[in-house]
């Protein structure tokens, strides 16, 4: 079996060794032929697993966040909900349910979304229906393995201490922010992770590197900070940390972002 864990979203999967996996915009998507993950694929080994991860600053209850889900399911797959069941997995609570597809649709789906602090998992789970006695055993076990473990492997530090996502590498602090008056006591590094994946990164991570989380700000927020910042204390050691967005938003993704931290 192999283990897949998100950096960032800090969940894992276990699945079998001999299934595709494979990451777009976001969505973590399992089958066990890589030609499944095509959308137009109507051969054999047909089924999928889809996971996308969502950051809920905004503490919103559970239902809003299913029926926008539940939304966008009938937006693309022209899908209808059947009912649903309250759903507990790997310490996360939610829901889930069966959804009927149109007639002329050869294929069964099953969703569902889980929440667990401030992250929510969305599910979606798509295959031929003559299939549902070979994949959906499978589709079970690897959901069945979720888990949020402690730690997450792969985290690398800075020269102070600090938590670095993975991909992201150091740049000038003015080329991020252009009026910063005092360089030299700052740190900047460019990547191309979402903003929601990253705040849920260091909300995590930091106090496992011995920071305190002092002071969150969620972006986005009711505020105009346009950014989202934390700050973190380890003894007499204060840092700010900007998580700035950047580029322009034309999907339903949110911004990636670059990081900026203060040295007090």
């Amino acid at each position: 079996m192999a283990v897949f864990q998100h950096v960032l979203w800090g969940y894992e999967f276990t699945y079998p060794d001999h299934w595709s996996h494979h990451t777009q915009d976001g969505v973590e998507a399992f089958a066990i032929t890589s030609q499944a993950l095509a959308p137009d694929y109507v051969g054999p080994d047909s089924g999928q697993i889809l996971v996308r991860a969502e950051w809920n600053c905004a503490h919103q209850p559970i239902q809003p966040l299913w029926n926008r889900h539940i939304g966008m399911l009938a937006s693309w797959l022209g899908a209808k909900q059947v009912g649903s069941a309250p759903w507990r997995m790997g310490g996360a609570s939610g829901i889930e349910a069966e959804i009927v597809l149109p007639k002329k649709d050869n294929r069964r789906l099953w969703t569902g979304i889980l929440e667990r602090n401030l992250i929510v998992l969305h599910f979606v789970v798509l295959h031929m229906k003559e299939e549902r006695s070979s994949f959906e055993p499978l589709a079970t076990q690897v959901i069945s393995s979720l888990r949020f473990p402690p730690e997450v492997a792969g985290v690398l530090t800075n020269e102070d201490g600090l938590p670095l996502p993975p991909g992201y590498q150091p740049v000038p602090p003015k080329s991020v922010i252009d009026d910063i008056p005092d360089p030299q006591s700052w740190r900047a590094y460019r990547g191309a992770s979402s903003i929601d994946a990253l705040q849920a990164f260091y909300l995590r991570e930091s106090p496992n590197y011995g920071w305190t989380v002092e002071e969150y700000a969620p972006f986005p927020s009711p505020t105009d900070l346009g950014f989202s910042r934390l700050k973190l204390v380890k003894g007499d050691r204060l840092i700010t940390l900007g998580i700035m967005p950047y580029g322009e938003k034309e999907t339903n993704t949110p911004n990636p972002a670059h990081l900026v931290f203060k040295m007090s």
